[in-house]
């Protein structure tokens, strides 16, 4: 079962409601996911003579510009952008985002130059963080605290989704034909958004009381349910502050150095690194495993990963996940870089042949069935209402950082230290990301914001948080 039988098969009008919500406004993630992936099959055809659209084949600095100008981008432009969320709310920024991408697909259609394409990929890169930004707020203040675990996996899910239809659909049409698709489905993927309701945190936090209480009665299914959720977030917004006084708050600081280590972590672990590039390194092996084929098979792969983060959600612990998921990525890049540190002595035969795919096989399923499918869940958790919005943003700038710096220079890196050294430098990262999710990261499982932020607070509330001690403080009985 993909949702578990507690929630799902009870039938709660108000839990599936809270599905059928968050998988709408996750539709956007599936454009994503196919944007994120679009490098690994159009390089391949950008490089080569007879099926490039632009009168010359591009160079090797110039693809690399291609996959990582998006995320250097970012990193100017969340800030701006994220402070639209608390302006105009989440369902609208969620709109905003889908305007660029529709005309960038369509861009990507009729392009004849290189700087074409740098230039709508750095617009899509820019607009897909944003999408990665608002999402995981809007699903996290959308479902209630149980099942805020499952509900935030989606967002990889719909990820994995768009990745797999760009490797099954990229490396067997023409450049063309697979930008019509993109265009098309970014047009589809907008429409449900417009008749979705606004985050209840966020109508509230405006003055849309009663709004916002209407929200969460369909929502939560329940009278009672919403009077308690928006006597918690009077408790959250009864301090108002703007965004210097929030960077001196010495608890929000903390949950954003947090916040920020885990995001740096969770890219310089080099999944984005492998998967961008992902047809080219499995080309580069030079085996008998065909690159289109094994790329396919990786993508579905990351699907089914993403799907058992769904059911692992409600039987481990968040800590638990990330860290078997660290663990699990260290064994894959090892391998990687054992099977190129090999070739440099022999040729590969038999076995070998398979031990590639084998280790991205490992290092894609690990990613997407923990840090993957967490990191965005967490982060948004980390943070109480009033700092959510620009600790994510702040937060996602470090991620993009990381990942242009990961996606940028690995070709460079592959060049001058070799493929080998390059992969055991990212299972390094692994390890170090481990080690500090196990002594510094809070479990956030079955937790209310305000819980989280407690545990930030002192020691006696952290270790009460650690041995699972309910901390909730009594709600008043709303007549």
């Amino acid at each position: 079962m993909l949702f578990s039988q507690k929630f799902f098969f009870s039938a709660e009008p108000g839990v599936l409601r809270q599905y059928a919500v968050v998988i709408f406004v996750n539709l956007s993630v599936l454009t994503t996911g196919m944007s994120v992936a679009w490098p690994s099959p159009m390089l391949v055809k950008l490089t080569n003579a007879t099926e490039t659209p632009l009168y010359r084949t591009i160079t090797e600095e110039e693809g690399s510009w291609i996959v990582s100008i998006g995320f250097l981008c970012t990193m100017f432009t969340n800030i701006p952008l994220g402070m639209l969320i608390d302006s105009i709310g989440r369902k609208y920024c969620a709109i905003l985002a889908c305007i660029p991408k529709i005309i960038v697909s369509i861009i990507y259609i009729f392009v004849s130059d290189v700087w074409m394409l740098i230039l709508g990929r750095a617009i899509i890169g820019a607009t897909d963080s944003f999408v990665f930004t608002v999402v995981p707020i809007y699903s996290s203040e959308i479902a209630s605290k149980e099942m805020r675990g499952s509900l935030g996996t989606f967002l990889q899910i719909f990820s994995s989704l768009g990745i797999v239809i760009t490797l099954s659909v990229g490396p067997y049409t023409s450049y063309t034909t697979f930008n019509i698709v993109f265009a098309i489905i970014n047009i589809i993927v907008s429409i449900p958004l417009l008749f979705m309701p606004d985050s209840p945190f966020f109508l509230y936090s405006k003055g849309k009381t009663n709004e916002a209480y209407n929200v969460l009665k369909v929502l939560r299914g329940n009278d009672q349910l919403a009077k308690e959720e928006i006597a918690s977030y009077a408790l959250s917004t009864e301090n108002k502050v703007d965004k210097i006084s929030l960077l001196k708050n010495k608890v929000v600081l903390k949950c954003l150095a947090v916040a920020m280590i885990l995001c740096a972590g969770s890219q310089l672990v080099g999944f984005n690194a492998v998967s961008l590039y992902l047809q080219t390194i499995l080309v580069s092996t030079r085996t008998k495993v065909k690159p289109e084929m094994a790329s396919v098979v990786i993508g579905v792969i990351q699907v089914f990963a993403s799907f058992c983060t769904t059911v692992m959600m409600d039987r481990f612990k968040r800590k638990q996940i990330l860290i078997s998921s660290l663990i699990g990525m260290l064994i894959g890049l090892v391998g990687l870089g054992a099977f190129f540190k090999l070739r440099e002595d022999t040729e590969v035969q038999g076995f070998l042949n398979y031990l590639p795919l084998i280790s991205l096989i490992l290092v894609v399923y690990c990613y997407s069935a923990g840090m993957g499918s967490l990191i965005w869940l967490l982060v948004a958790e980390l943070f109480d209402g009033p700092a959510r919005a620009f600790g994510v943003s702040i937060s996602l700038i470090i991620n993009t950082l990381s990942v242009f710096i990961t996606t940028k220079y690995f070709s460079t890196l592959t060049i001058v230290l070799g493929p080998a050294i390059t992969y055991w430098l990212f299972s390094g990262c692994c390890l170090i990301t481990c080690i500090f999710i196990y002594y510094c990261v809070p479990e956030t499982k079955g937790k209310t914001f305000r819980e989280i932020q407690e545990y930030f607070e002192g020691d006696k509330i952290k270790k009460d948080l650690e041995n699972g001690d309910d901390l909730t403080p009594a709600v008043p009985n709303h007549k």
